[in-house]
């Protein structure tokens, strides 16, 4: 069947930068350049919620895995945790020394990730609310950074034209994946957890493999040159049938 308008949600006053659906579907969490975080409910007899706070744009809104927590990041520098509810209660995280760009909740929902023009990652306990510590080694802003199906890893892009692989528990790099033509503006893990995939500002999409680190897909856009590959039946079946 063709796609069909649900609802429309209109309150934003400039351009909507960020949007995610809670685990249960009911709610939807966006962030928008007019530096507000709005809450929306599918019931349409349920009123929205505007939560005013951050002092410039909202640049990523993330659901925490329970739905019971909204994380956001503003130009402001700032990291706010909310309650969504009609309250509108949230606590400051305050680290950063530039814009921050993306937030992540870990799968057990009590890690947060972000990711910021300060050239740096940063770790913190949801419940304690308190930073733990840096991955700093991008030499340019991080667009994104997004933690494993299984929390132990965390990958990360930036606009040194490099994609990162962390060891979470040693805080290390394992490995870095470079972007020739132009920088990754965001990341993200297979559900698998073995592969990732990275969208570029010079037009594809690439997905590599994070144990053997050897590229699975490369998907060029308009104006891009295709690629050749050689592949082994082996790396062809792999690829096949998880992408």
């Amino acid at each position: 069947l063709d796609p069909t308008l649900e609802r429309h949600f209109k309150g934003h006053r400039h351009t909507v930068t960020s949007v995610d659906f809670s685990c249960n579907m009911k709610q939807i969490a966006t962030g928008s350049v007019d530096s507000c975080v709005m809450i929306w409910n599918m019931k349409p007899q349920m009123r929205a919620y505007r939560f005013d706070g951050h002092k410039e744009a909202v640049t990523s809104v993330q659901f925490s895995p329970s739905g019971h927590l909204v994380a956001s990041t503003s130009r402001d520098k700032t990291v706010r945790l909310w309650v969504p509810s009609m309250k509108a209660e949230s606590t400051v995280f305050r680290a950063h020394t530039a814009t921050v760009r993306c937030v992540n909740f870990s799968g057990d929902g009590q890690s947060l990730l972000t990711a910021s023009d300060d050239k740096t990652i940063k770790l913190w306990t949801v419940h304690r609310q308190k930073f733990l510590f840096n991955l700093s080694q991008h030499m340019n802003w991080v667009r994104c950074a997004k933690f494993s199906p299984d929390d132990r890893l965390i990958v990360s892009s930036s606009d040194d034209k490099t994609i990162k692989l962390w060891d979470k528990n040693s805080r290390e790099c394992i490995h870095s994946f470079s972007e020739h033509a132009g920088y990754a503006n965001y990341v993200d893990f297979h559900p698998s957890g073995t592969c990732i995939a990275a969208a570029s500002t010079d037009h594809s999409v690439k997905v590599w493999d994070i144990r053997s680190h050897k590229m699975l897909q490369h998907y060029p856009g308009k104006n891009t040159p295709e690629p050749i590959f050689c592949w082994s039946k082996e790396q062809f079946a792999f690829s096949h049938n998880m992408v």
